[in-house]
């Protein structure tokens, strides 16, 4: 559903613009209403309304009693929020998600598939080129095609 990267800035009012693509596919599917969120390797996760009920449902699975799933999921939940992106698709990330993902001013926005993740530009600049070389090897261990 959601595919690319765009180099996005934060603009004066702080706040950040969804990509026109992406902007395209919510029209499509009639998405309103995001979810933000703490994500994995310091990036912060942006679900659509029916995914984040989706994802919601599967932590809703996890046993409590396990000290790791509570954990992340005191992480996972108390960092979300929900936003309304504007006509022009901009919407405000709470301070302390940008603070979490070490967010200032210049950002890469892809879209992986199910979710939207949200980048400071550096940091993914540095993902990509010590997971680039990795990518066969990777694809090798986790696809079977």
């Amino acid at each position: 559903m959601f595919y690319g990267e765009f180099k996005h800035s934060i603009d004066e009012k702080g706040r950040v613009i969804l990509p026109s693509k992406f902007r395209d596919v919510s029209k499509e599917f009639s998405i309103e209403k995001f979810f933000l969120t703490r994500g994995l390797d310091k990036c912060i996760f942006m679900f659509s309304e029916n995914e984040w009920t989706i994802q919601e449902e599967k932590f809703k699975q996890a046993p409590f009693t396990k000290k790791e799933t509570r954990s992340f999921n005191r992480m996972f939940f108390a960092g979300a929020v929900d936003v309304f992106p504007d006509k022009q698709g901009r919407f405000i990330i709470p301070q302390y998600l940008k603070d979490y993902a070490s967010i200032t001013k210049d950002i890469v926005v892809i879209g992986v598939s199910n979710r939207i993740e949200i980048w400071d530009r550096k940091k993914w600049s540095e993902f990509y080129s010590n997971s680039s070389d990795s990518f066969e090897q990777v694809a090798e261990n986790i696809l079977d095609l």
